[in-house]
């Protein structure tokens, strides 16, 4: 029986980040991987996919330009399912290649194979050939990530109702699409294919979406969403899926109401992919969605030496966030000594426009009783947007009147995911409003927008070189 320092169930962001930190510390690291190739949901079927089909759909409609040119601007007229797919496979075959060769550079050793406990320190791995492996380790990572929720009640086809991993899989694009479910995935995907001129229909049982995003943002995006035909049920629950003989599928909600649609995205929720890890051999249990409760700061389960990290641990479940962890638990795993990560982290959503966040939100800072200000900036008031041909897009920061630093920035438009880091690099080094007044941003750029928003608040809050 082969026997290894860290073995890593998953070669997703946190497998793939926590097992060559492992490697580098010089310990003997093994990958577990079921897929046919290496990278997790996060390359195949998650993250990557998502974006990149966002950026080609964003591309080849000429989505960008048509704040100049008009609504009716195509880059291609005539866009295809297979016009998509083809820019998603050269994205993902590079992404697999760099992660195989940082695997083989850091000498990582991987295996294909579904891999379950035997005993809390032993796996037994079945290779896609047939063959029974079993390994023993010191340490065991659990980092499988999370499946689409598929309830019994609706009728998958993998054509016209569909999750969200067959999504990328379609033949052609709809003429008419229901999304169920309103959080991050439904929403990203919805206004994906919005862009596409797709009609597009969101449904949630919830009145509100994106309920951990600043309201103010939120109504900002709802409103760009309307503006351009999105339809939004809110508040009324999804009963019954039907495919109708005329190929069409009807939604029967739970007030009687009816939508009729080309396609169905169920996209609400995920599970955690512990099912067949045969938990119970190794003292652990999920919970009802299947994920594992962790130590926060170490990324420990219930048993010390078994760690788990990524989105099977539950929020914010983001790529970025689940290197970090896999990363802090290898090295706890292995004995090195790991910091625990910056109180704040930016959250991005790859809507179209997108929506990134950082920091504390003005609900929040209400509730903790903050005497605060804020400032806002508006794309469009950047000579950067103006040359961008944006109509839509804003930036937002909340500043403690008492100790004028910045709690919270909060964007929505063209780059926010991007713009995002600014306001962190200033929230977690405890910057002032003075950062942004003071400081000289290129121009034009959007990033100029940090500057407007700054004196806006500073406007309000008072010159303190003044005050006596």
């Amino acid at each position: 029986m082969q026997e290894y320092d860290l073995v890593v169930v998953g070669s997703g962001p946190a497998g793939r980040r926590g097992a060559i930190q492992a490697a580098k510390l010089g310990r003997k690291v093994l990958v577990i991987e079921q897929g046919k190739r290496v990278g997790g949901v996060s390359v195949h079927t998650g993250t990557i996919p998502s974006k990149t089909l966002r950026e080609t759909a964003l591309n080849l409609s000429g989505w960008r330009e048509r704040g100049f040119y008009g609504r009716a601007y195509r880059v291609k007229q005539e866009i295809s399912a297979d016009d998509l797919r083809r820019r998603l496979l050269i994205t993902l075959d590079h992404e697999v290649e760099v992660l195989e060769h940082q695997f083989a550079r850091n000498r990582v050793q991987h295996m294909r194979g579904k891999a379950k406990f035997v005993t809390p320190e032993t796996m037994e791995i079945v290779k896609d050939d047939g063959e029974t492996v079993h390994v023993q380790a010191k340490s065991i990572m659990l980092a499988v990530g999370t499946k689409p929720y598929r309830p019994e009640s609706i009728p998958f086809d993998g054509v016209s109702v569909l999750d969200s991993d067959e999504l990328l899989d379609i033949k052609e694009l709809p003429r008419s699409m229901a999304v169920i479910g309103a959080g991050v995935i439904g929403i990203e995907y919805a206004t994906i294919f919005s862009a596409l001129d797709t009609q597009v229909t969101v449904i949630d049982p919830k009145p509100t979406i994106l309920d951990f995003i600043d309201r103010e943002i939120v109504e900002e995006f709802i409103h760009d969403l309307r503006d351009r035909n999105m339809k939004l049920i809110l508040g009324q629950k999804a009963d019954k899926v039907e495919k109708l003989e005329n190929g069409k599928c009807e939604i029967t909600l739970d007030n009687g109401r009816h939508v009729t649609c080309d396609m169905v995205l169920y996209a609400a929720g995920r599970v955690g992919a512990t099912d067949s890890l045969n938990l119970a051999a190794a003292g652990l249990t999920a919970d009802s969605r299947g994920r594992l409760s962790v130590n926060p700061e170490t990324f420990q389960t219930d048993v010390p030496h078994i760690y788990a990290a990524g989105d099977v641990v539950g929020f914010p479940s983001l790529a970025s966030t689940s290197m970090e962890q896999g990363r802090i638990a290898a090295r706890v795993a292995v004995g090195a000594i790991a910091k625990e990560p910056p109180k704040y982290f930016p959250y991005g959503i790859y809507a179209v426009p997108e929506i990134s966040t950082c920091g504390l939100t003005e609900e929040e800072v209400k509730e903790r009783g903050i005497p605060y200000e804020c400032g806002m900036a508006r794309f469009r008031e950047t000579s950067r947007g103006h040359i961008m041909g944006l109509n839509s897009g804003l930036l937002k920061m909340i500043f403690s009147l008492k100790t004028r630093r910045l709690l919270g920035v909060h964007i929505v438009g063209e780059g926010a995911t991007e713009l995002v880091h600014i306001g962190q690099a200033v929230l977690n080094l405890k910057g002032t409003v003075e950062y942004f007044v003071e400081n000289t941003f290129n121009y034009p750029t959007l990033a100029e927008a940090y500057k407007i928003a700054g004196l806006d608040a500073w406007n309000r809050m008072g010159d303190l070189s003044q005050a006596k």
